[in-house]
């Protein structure tokens, strides 16, 4: 027992830092709803109409085109019939009805759909357009993207080939992004929850907490008071 002792009491100085940094980290990600961190919250209800009786879709991949097809979806989008082609690369194509491709978003239309679909998106800040490789850390998705920023700090990605909002980053995301980064002890990346350092402090920590579970048991001497 007093062997035990005399390692739990180290096994406690190597690893009482990451085990209350574990403690602290995962009190503030469960401090609010995963919904609410998701930026659910922001998005409006946004009516979908219906497709004109006489719409009449002309839309034909390139012969020369190679590049397989997940899927093909047509809706009215602002007032506008266009049909979306998802590549199996994770691309996107948006066409008109006559068949013509449409360019990349602009920074006019991206505006607009934030102000459409986001509470308070008609408030921005800032605009910035990124390429698939050189995206902002707190969007992490190889695609090209707006980042609509709005007065309260929240950012808006929205796809320039999908012309969609592809996610809502609020301040409070990037708070609980930083802390699931402590959380798992990946700052850099904060995606990689299996790498030898996280298992190491993993598995001290839980032969720590079995020593003290056996030193609960430990039988003490009966201190006698001076009368």
């Amino acid at each position: 027992m007093k062997r035990f002792a005399r390692w739990h009491i180290w096994l406690g100085w190597l690893v009482g830092f990451p085990v209350l940094m574990w403690t602290v980290t995962g009190l503030v990600m469960v401090a609010k709803p995963i919904e609410e961190v998701r930026g659910n919250h922001l998005r409006k209800e946004v009516a979908e109409n219906a497709l004109p009786a006489d719409t009449e879709i002309a839309v034909s991949l390139p012969a020369e085109s190679t590049k397989p097809v997940r899927s093909v979806t047509t809706q009215v989008e602002r007032g506008e019939t266009i049909t979306r082609i998802a590549y199996m690369d994770g691309t996107t194509a948006r066409f008109r009805p006559d068949g013509s491709a449409m360019g990349p978003l602009s920074e006019v239309e991206a505006r607009l759909i934030v102000a459409e679909g986001i509470e308070g998106g008609d408030r921005v800040a800032s605009t910035a357009r990124f390429e698939a490789d050189s995206v902002p850390l707190d969007f992490r998705r190889p695609m090209p993207v707006w980042q609509v920023a709005l007065e309260d700090g929240t950012h808006i990605y929205v796809g320039t080939e999908t012309g969609r909002i592809e996610a809502v980053r609020t301040k409070w995301w990037r708070t609980f992004d930083f802390m699931w980064g402590l959380h798992i002890m990946d700052l850099q990346t904060r995606e990689d929850t299996h790498h030898p350092i996280l298992i190491l402090f993993a598995v001290l920590s839980v032969i720590g907490a079995l020593l003290g579970c056996i030193l609960l048991f430990r039988r003490r001497k009966p201190h006698t008071v001076a009368r």
